[in-house]
Formats: structure tokens, C-alpha cells, sequence
């Protein structure tokens, strides 16, 4: 009735701190990941966004980082916002008996454990001993019959593996119920390698669509790729933004560019914002192209806009 269209999802990265060095990491190459180079906004400032969501009725904030789980204060103050669900996209390495007692007594947040497969291809990426201790939290969160879901970095290296019949059924057996497949996306042309194309991306689509039929007690989420079916990218807030730790409102993690500040503008002027509504209008959402990610594809479009 206002001309306001609110999105589904709000992507909070709450933090610049992580604790590991993943080959490849898109957030250090963007500098919301390591080191601040500006201040990063206060436990007040995200509870006025929490509050500003709820009140606009986006029902899922995702919390991102950096590492989300090393900013305990402000998972706390979400977990008051009882309106709201919160998956966690965590490493998983911060997972500790304080956290699981949150976790159990504050449903509304979900811990989403990142992976990139089996031990070899996850101790790779992430360092020796990553993958065992996220496997003991997912062990955790069962014992306790805890809600959680697993993030996996999708490559063309790592594709076959994750929708096998064997790793579906090991995470399945851990207690997962939610998995996330996210196509990775190279920021550094040395990774570029690693990057789906068209050809891979047609073999995973057929085993996802088996992997979907076989495993019915696991919610299956494809990003990009999911997309296609939804009209395009739900990106600059015709499914979800995304806030960084400085509080510029972002399209999409894949685009880091902005015009807007959500501590002076606030999400209702980030949504009313001239860069999201140029690239809603100017069909880079829609637009056909062979895969991946359609506003990275097109950013010389984006940077455009913000030029003009």
C-alpha cells in the first residue's frame, strides 16, 4: 500500500572478526573480514535493526561475519527478538557449552556450520582440525535435539562429493536439517579454478534433484542456483540485502557496493534506496546469463548506477 516492497531476508554481518584464513574468502577481499578499516556499528546499532526488521515484518535475519559467533553480545540481544528467526552462518569453531545453552533456550537462533565437504577438503580451505571440531558441535546440537543446518561451499572440485549418497547420509546422520549449497564465487583470480561453470552446473542440478527426493528429512537450499526458479537474483531487496559491519546496505555479499548507511537512513530508507531500485528496474535481477551470480557478473552495470 506504500510502495514498499520488504524482503524475506536481512543479512546481518555483525562483525569484522574471524578466526580463520580461508583460501579464497570473498569477505577479506572486501575487507569486512580480519581487519576494520572503519567503525563498526555497536550493540545498539544492531538492535535498532533487529527492531527496525521486526517491525517491518522480515520474519529471517541471517547473521554473518566475519565469524558471527565471536560477537556473543549481540547473538544475545537477537535472541530477544522472539518475532524473528536467526540462522547463524558460523564457522563453528567458536561453538562452546555458553553458546549451546543459548541456542537451547532461545530457539529462534539457528547455528548454520560451514563446511566444505569431507576433512580433506575442508581442512584445505580452512585449516588442519576445522573439520573434526565442527563435527563435535553438530554432534552437540544433536544431543541436545537442537534445530541446525550445514553451509557447503559448492566447487567444481567438491560438487560430486556433497550431494553423494554417503555425505548426505553421514551429515543427516549428525542431526542436520537444513543444507545450504552455495556456489562459490572467486574473488581472486588464482581461485578462479574452483568456480562452477555451465557444464558443472548441469550435472549438479540433476544430482540436487535426486539428492531433493532421496533425503526429504533435509530442507535443500541451492544459491545461486534456486534462483532461476524464482525469476532471478533476490538480490537489492526483492528477496534479501545484505548489511555489512559498517552499516552500508549492500545488494547482495557478492556485490559489496553501496549508497546508503542504515544508522542514518535506516532499512526502510535502504530499501527506498536509489541503487536498489535502479538495479530492481534496470533487469539485472532477471536477466539470463549462463550462472553464478548475476549482479557480480554485471558489475560494471552497478557501478554505473552508482556513478550517475
Amino acid at each position: 500500500m506504500n510502495g514498499l516492497h520488504v524482503p524475506v531476508f536481512l543479512i546481518s554481518s555483525i562483525t569484522t572478526s574471524c578466526n580463520l584464513f580461508c583460501k579464497g574468502c570473498y569477505a577479506r577481499s572486501e575487507h569486512i573480514c580480519g581487519t576494520a578499516i572503519r567503525p563498526e556499528m555497536s550493540l545498539e546499532d544492531w538492535n535498532s535493526v533487529f527492531d527496525q526488521a521486526e517491525e517491518l515484518g522480515i520474519p529471517f535475519n541471517i547473521l554473518a561475519g566475519g565469524e558471527p559467533m565471536m560477537r556473543y553480545d549481540v547473538i544475545e540481544k537477537a535472541a530477544e527478538h522472539r518475532n524473528t528467526v536467526f540462522p547463524i552462518f558460523t564457522n563453528g569453531t567458536v561453538l562452546d557449552d555458553r553458546y549451546i545453552d543459548m541456542f537451547y533456550n532461545n530457539r529462534n537462533l539457528i547455528p548454520i556450520f560451514s563446511l566444505e565437504g569431507d576433512r580433506e577438503h575442508t581442512d584445505d580451505r580452512r585449516g588442519a582440525g576445522t573439520y573434526d571440531t565442527v563435527i563435535r558441535g553438530m554432534k552437540a546440537m544433536k544431543e541436545k535435539g537442537l534445530l541446525y543446518g550445514v553451509s557447503l561451499t559448492v566447487t567444481k572440485e567438491n560438487q560430486e562429493e556433497l550431494l553423494s549418497e554417503d555425505y548426505l547420509s553421514e551429515i543427516e546422520s549428525y542431526g542436520c536439517k537444513a543444507v545450504f549449497l552455495i556456489e562459490f564465487v572467486a574473488t581472486d583470480c588464482k581461485m578462479s579454478y574452483l568456480a562452477p561453470d555451465s557444464i558443472s552446473r548441469g550435472s549438479f542440478d540433476k544430482d540436487l534433484a535426486r539428492a531433493r527426493k532421496t533425503h526429504g528429512n533435509m530442507m535443500i537450499m541451492s544459491f545461486p542456483g534456486d534462483e532461476r526458479k524464482m525469476g532471478g537474483c533476490i538480490g537489492a531487496g526483492r528477496g534479501f540485502f545484505r548489511i555489512n559491519p559498517y552499516g552500508d546496505a549492500e545488494a547482495c555479499p557478492a556485490s559489496p557496493h553501496s549508497d546508503t548507511n542504515v544508522m542514518k537512513k535506516g532499512l526502510e530508507g535502504a530499501l527506498r534506496s536509489r541503487l536498489f531500485r535502479e538495479i530492481r528496474s534496470d533487469r539485472l535481477l532477471s536477466e539470463e546469463h549462463d550462472g553464478g551470480c548475476s549482479l557480480l557478473k554485471n558489475e560494471d552495470r552497478v557501478l554505473k548506477i552508482l556513478e550517475e
